[in-house]
This record gives structure tokens, C-alpha cells and sequence, in this order.
């Protein structure tokens, strides 16, 4: 099973994104249908299938390339502005779901969901949950009385930041230390906090900004000391139960 599961895995990869230009891509979402570089793009995924399976399974590739080819539509007549990003991970999941069905369909295997519901796997989620967002949340709560001073100061500043960018840096940050801790490599969050205050030393070094600093300083120490802690408490609980 493992070695179908990496020769179809293989052959989405070659023909959605090795063997897919990015003039393929605009010309499809500008012609929609009437397109001929999605009848090339759905061509080399049938051969890209036929090639690593050795013109093996001739039932299975034709299901692929008829899926993908109506996935493709689907996307193609439905994407926006607003949209294309949540579109391409919907094509993709649907994608990798008829992957898996003709994997099913070839060589059946066991679909056991118990243990998404048991202890460990619904305590490994709660705190997953709270190291991204509730975590967030916290340290907002905290750093509250100096975020609008910082952000008065910052007005007349030069240049600006990235729409959430620092929400999703910060669950990123924690998503890595929590992990680190799991695998008891500590050293690596030592490296993490380094490469952070590189990055940050020549913006903060710039605008000599003593308060700025100061929040980031503050921020970083709350973020990491927060996924340590949960780190620790989730391998506790853990090994309890």
C-alpha cells in the first residue's frame, strides 16, 4: 500500500506544480474552460500516472485524471481575488481524498477513528489550540496598556507591517517550541530565540526605539515561556495517563 500511495503522491506532485508553468495557471483562470493548457496540465498527469505505474491500474488513472480534471473547473470557474488561497487548499484536499479513495479501492485498508477521540489525541488538541490561539489572546490581554502608546509612537515611523503577520509569527514560534520540547531538543529553542533577535536587532537598532524594544522583549519572553510551559504540562499529563 505504501508504495501506491507514493507513486500516485508522486505523479500529483510532478503534473500539479514540477510540470505546471505559471502561464498555464493564469491562462486557465483567464480562459476558464476554453483553456488548451488545462487539457495539457490534465495530458501530463495521465502520463505522468501512466509512466510510474507502468501502464498498471488503468482503471484507477482514468478515475484520477477525470476527478482532477472536474476539480480543476470547479476551481478555475470559482476562484476570485478574495478566495484563491482557501480554493487552492480545497483543490489540493480533494485531490489527495481521491487519492486515497483509489488507494482504498485498489488495496483496502483498516479505517480505525477511535483513537482521534481518545485521551491523549484530544489532549495533544487542546493544547495545539492553545499554544496558537489562546495564547494569542493572552499575551494581548497582557500587553494591552502598551500597545497603543507603541503604536502612537510608531505613526510617524517609516514603513509598516504585514496584515497578521505578527499573530501568525508568534503561533509559529510557539507551534515550534511546543514541538522542540515534545522531541526534548532544547537546544533548538535556544537557536530559535537567536535567529528571532537577528532578525529584529537591525529594526529595532534602526528606529532606536527604547519602548518598542522593550514590548517586542517582553512579547517574545511571554510567547516562549508559555510554550515551554505547555510543553512541559502536556508531557506530564501525558505520561499520567
Amino acid at each position: 500500500m505504501t508504495l501506491l500511495v507514493l507513486k500516485l503522491l508522486l505523479a500529483h506532485f510532478i503534473g500539479d506544480f514540477v510540470l505546471q508553468p505559471a502561464r498555464w495557471v493564469a491562462d486557465k483562470l483567464q480562459k476558464k474552460g476554453r483553456s488548451k493548457y488545462l487539457y495539457f496540465h490534465i495530458g501530463v498527469h495521465l502520463l505522468a500516472l501512466l509512466l510510474i505505474l507502468q501502464f498498471r491500474y488503468l482503471g484507477a488513472v482514468a478515475c484520477i485524471v477525470v476527478t482532477h480534471l472536474l476539480i480543476d473547473l470547479g476551481k478555475i470557474y470559482l476562484t476570485n481575488p478574495k478566495n484563491y488561497r482557501w480554493l487552492f487548499v480545497v483543490d489540493q484536499a480533494l485531490h489527495l481524498l481521491v487519492i486515497a479513495a483509489i488507494v482504498y479501492w485498489i488495496e483496502p485498508f483498516p479505517l480505525d477513528l477511535s483513537g482521534l477521540w481518545g485521551e491523549k489525541s484530544l489532549l495533544l488538541a487542546t493544547f495545539l489550540v492553545f499554544v496558537t490561539f489562546v495564547s494569542g489572546i493572552i499575551m494581548r490581554m497582557l500587553l494591552a496598556p502598551y500597545i497603543d502608546e507603541i503604536a502612537k509612537e510608531d505613526e510617524s515611523g517609516e514603513g509598516g507591517s504585514l496584515k497578521n503577520a505578527g499573530t501568525y509569527i508568534g503561533m509559529l514560534e510557539r507551534l515550534f517550541v511546543f514541538g522542540f520540547i515534545l522531541i526534548q531538543q532544547w537546544a533548538a529553542i535556544g537557536l530559535l530565540i537567536a535567529a528571532k533577535s537577528v532578525f529584529r536587532f537591525g529594526d529595532l537598532n534602526k528606529g532606536k526605539n527604547r519602548k518598542l524594544t522593550e514590548y517586542v522583549l517582553i512579547g517574545t519572553l511571554l510567547s516562549f515561556g508559555l510554550a515551554i510551559l505547555s510543553g512541559m504540562l502536556f508531557i506530564h499529563l501525558s505520561e499520567s495517563m
